[in-house]
């Protein structure tokens, strides 16, 4: 069934379901029908019913089927334009984030919360809300504070939701973490809590944790999987020395990231367990890498010209970055813009030589490009610039 020990004892002392015979030796021995419910309320919670729900349910069809675990389980669920409503209420929600208002994007929320589970609405409408206002942001037609506004929002109320999901009834502990380096990390806590809500247990670090402190973490929760996010190439570079640290200490670990949606082959760089571009398919993954662990994925060593680039290129960064302070000083464009661009590119530098691959670049080019036109940056600069 997936279920601990624990979790067995714990649900037949509250709920009474159940008085399992005993072998000789005291064990619990369950009947084919018992085991069936277990493995019927095990469904519901990946549903999003918490497991009273999901008994006052079984109940209730008990009362009046004699085939209860067959009737078609009535979960909360969207009604009939539920799919558009939501996009609604994505809408509705950018919107109240992009005015600042708290109060407002906290009703749409509960709205949100009365027609669906808290699972879809964290992928229908906040994930996708963010996802929006992100374009918005690289567009030009969203500032930084609005973006961070929502953010901080999402993450207040992914924390709330969290608190109160249902307890752990899986077996196997996970372990949430992001790479050094890595801020972004509410891609990683809405992994977790939909984690969380079907009834496994999760740890949550959170974002940017140093791996020299992460030894100790790993030493007192003994995880069984450890789970990553990156949503930049420099965190996915950053995500190759956290596989390589769990590698080195037998721990499986799996990850995903918005980063690997955008360039194509990326994740066959990563020496770990590819969660897939969509999380809504990552708990399936997840479960499978539990019931049979994978074995650690072996790394491939950096070409000699790459790690010799890269040690140049660390040696000689700040004079490269005081370069192009001096040549653009003089120039129309500002010198915020200069350094935004210096940091960028200087990490996709180092991102790209630790991946063994400097065509991945490319992207950066491509994406910084972009985001320099949609802020007003004559193409003249990126050109002046490269150079």
């Amino acid at each position: 069934t997936g279920l601990t020990p624990a979790t067995l004892r714990a649900w037949e002392q509250r709920y009474g379901l159940f008085k399992p015979q005993r072998s000789p030796g005291g064990q619990r021995l369950y009947s084919e029908d018992e085991i069936n419910l277990l493995k019927w309320l095990v469904e519901r919670q990946k549903e999003g019913l918490s497991i009273s729900r999901a008994i006052d349910l079984w109940r209730s069809q008990a009362n009046h089927s004699p085939e209860p675990l067959q009737s078609p389980p009535v979960v909360q669920t969207i009604p009939t334009m539920g799919e558009g409503m939501l996009d609604q209420l994505c809408q509705n929600w950018c919107e109240a984030c992009l005015a600042f208002n708290d109060p407002a994007s906290e009703r749409v929320i509960a709205r949100a919360l009365a027609i669906a589970t808290p699972e879809v609405v964290c992928t229908q409408v906040l994930q996708k809300g963010l996802a929006e206002l992100g374009r918005g942001w690289y567009a030009g037609k969203v500032t930084v504070q609005q973006e961070h506004f929502a953010s901080a929002l999402v993450a207040r109320r992914l924390n709330a939701l969290f608190a109160v999901a249902p307890m752990p009834s899986h077996s196997g502990r996970l372990l949430a973490v992001c790479p050094p380096g890595e801020d972004r990390d509410l891609a990683l806590l809405m992994l977790a809590f939909i984690l969380r809500w079907r009834g496994y247990e999760v740890i949550y670090l959170g974002a940017n944790v140093p791996l020299d402190q992460l030894d100790t973490t790993l030493q007192a929760t003994s995880p069984d999987l450890v789970l990553s996010a990156a949503q930049t190439l420099p965190g996915a570079a950053s995500l190759v020395r956290l596989a390589e640290f769990a590698n080195n200490r037998s721990i499986p670990l799996a990850y995903g990231g918005g980063i690997f949606n955008q360039i194509e082959g990326l994740s066959e760089r990563i020496p770990a367990q590819f969660l897939g571009r969509n999380v809504d398919a990552a708990p399936q993954v997840i479960e499978r890498l539990l019931t049979y662990p994978p074995a650690p994925v072996a790394s491939s060593p950096l070409p000699r010209a790459y790690s010799a680039a890269l040690t140049e290129f660390g040696e000689r960064e700040g004079l490269i970055v005081t370069r192009v302070r001096q040549i653009l000083r003089s120039g129309p464009i500002a010198a915020r813009h200069v350094e935004t661009a210096n940091v960028y590119f200087s990490q996709a530098v180092v991102a790209a030589l630790i991946l063994g691959e400097i065509h991945l670049l490319d992207y950066s080019v491509e994406w910084l490009n972009g985001l320099l036109e949609n802020h007003d940056v004559p193409p003249a600069f990126a050109i002046q610039y490269y150079r």
